[in-house]
């Protein structure tokens, strides 16, 4: 659940625009309050899990999400359905890095690698098929359904997860409530500049104050991971050259990928003229592609290392959202684009395993769910930035006046992504030659991370083995 609503909404703004108003800021923050509230709160929701037990905590998450579910189903008006959006990223970031833990204690060893390979692809398949399924949807039924469908299934869940699973906590853990804010507060500013930019003029005070005031509690936060008693996110680990560069690839990965996705699939309705189900299949070659290509990536990065293989994933990605940017017009035909789509789709498989490979060869044992936590959390912000920086370029060059105002403003926008992922490239190159080989005892951190393979599809990986876990039945 919490991975397809990453997605899931793309497919129906339009729908969402038509009917409950709205302009191109707010459909922005339907797919932000998301992304945002989950990035910022997910090191801290693993962490109240840890402290206060996982149990109790997952199902509390579970608990938010499902009635957040309802609410943003239920929304009279657009703000109602962000602020609904926005509690539905708080549960799923108690929910997720939780999830992963309880199930490596639920599973036993001898198994834990096929758990976490299952988990890892069903939260695959649920952002391949985001789109899909919030546009069939929005089609058949209404696009209140995308949120609806998620209130049986909490519903059952909920007792079954206090019936099944066992309550495990971690002793010592504490909680980093000042970096917490610093970095929640820091973002939202920054994010919300970025996002009424636009509308209210870029020497606006409100904006100026945004960006101002993010830029300084995002540097306060900086400034707590080096000399913070136990910060989230310790700054010494960003001192790995290979750890800065996976670190900000990714970020700047999600930017161009999650902004251009944000475009296309309106563009798909509002210019091409596909219905929501037309467009949200027409997306599968992007969105899809790592279900097939991912496991002949993470081949690939055995035998030759991850650097090679993250670096040409992130450069073909680079390469077909160049393409978009070139053949876009009011006229393309989807068969034009599907070379660009293919090509998207490809690099994106290419990066996704190889990545979190890479990532934990960067760090030492003992740092590895904190790292798997960061490079989610990192992820979820470049998603939320990509979406507030590509429209920020495309309300600035066009709009939805007519289908060439909206190509007029996707093209830009397309060269941006572009842009982003190419510098991604580049900083993948400072990754190490050879990975490092990880100290035994750490494959159920590095399978989870590895089960990471889509935007959300994992927390922070267990730093350790849960502590007060009953024998499983």
């Amino acid at each position: 659940m919490a991975a397809l609503d990453n997605l899931v909404v793309t497919t129906a703004l339009p729908a969402i625009r038509e009917d409950l108003g709205g302009k191109l800021e707010d459909l922005e923050w339907t797919v932000n309050a998301y992304t945002l509230t989950f990035a910022v709160l997910l090191l801290f929701g693993s962490a109240l899990g840890d402290r206060f037990g996982r149990r109790r905590l997952f199902i509390a998450g579970l608990a938010v999400f499902t009635g957040a579910s309802a609410a943003a189903a239920l929304s009279p008006g657009i703000n109602e359905l962000i602020v609904a959006r926005a509690v539905q990223g708080v549960g799923a970031a108690v929910m997720m890095p939780l999830s992963l833990t309880l199930l490596t204690a639920a599973v036993p060893a001898a198994r834990r690698g096929m758990a976490l390979g299952i988990y890892g692809a069903v939260g695959g398949l649920a952002v391949a098929i985001g789109p899909l399924v919030g546009g069939s949807l929005t089609e058949h039924v209404s696009w209140q359904w995308i949120f609806w469908l998620n209130v049986p299934i909490g519903l059952a869940l909920l007792p079954l997860a206090r019936l099944r699973l066992a309550e495990s906590t971690a002793s010592g853990s504490r909680l980093d409530i000042p970096g917490t804010l610093l970095i929640s507060g820091g973002l939202f500013g920054i994010v919300y500049a970025l996002v009424n930019a636009n509308a209210h003029g870029w020497t606006s005070a409100s904006v100026l104050t945004g960006l101002i005031a993010g830029s300084v509690l995002v540097g306060a936060f900086i400034h707590h991971g080096f000399n913070g008693a136990n910060p989230m996110l310790p700054m010494r680990l960003f001192r790995d050259r290979g750890f800065f560069g996976i670190n900000m690839a990714s970020l700047l990965m999600y930017v161009g990928m999650f902004g251009s996705i944000f475009l296309l699939s309106q563009f798909f309705q509002g210019v091409s003229g596909y219905s929501p189900t037309e467009a949200g299949l027409r997306m599968l070659p992007w969105t899809g592609m790592p279900m097939l290509v991912a496991p002949i990536a993470g081949i690939l990065s055995d035998r030759i290392g991850s650097r090679p293989v993250v670096a040409a994933g992130l450069t073909l990605q680079a390469v077909g959202l160049g393409w978009f940017a070139v053949i876009l017009g009011t006229d393309v035909s989807y068969a034009a684009q599907l070379p660009a789509l293919i090509l998207s789709g490809i690099g994106m498989a290419l990066y996704f395993a190889p990545a979190s490979n890479a990532l934990m060869s960067t760090v030492a044992p003992a740092d590895q769910g904190k790292a798997s936590g960061t490079n989610s959390a990192l992820r979820e912000v470049g998603g939320a930035l990509g979406v507030a920086v590509l429209a920020s370029v495309f309300s600035a060059q066009g709009g939805y006046e007519s289908g060439q105002a909206f190509t007029d403003g996707t093209v830009p926008a397309l060269w941006i992504g572009a842009g982003a992922v190419a510098l991604a490239a580049a900083l993948a190159l400072l990754l190490p030659r050879k990975a490092k080989q990880p100290a035994e005892g750490t494959a159920v951190a590095s399978a989870a991370s590895a089960s990471s393979v889509t935007p959300a599809t994992t927390g922070a990986a267990p730093e350790q083995a849960p502590e007060h876990v009953p024998a499983a039945s």
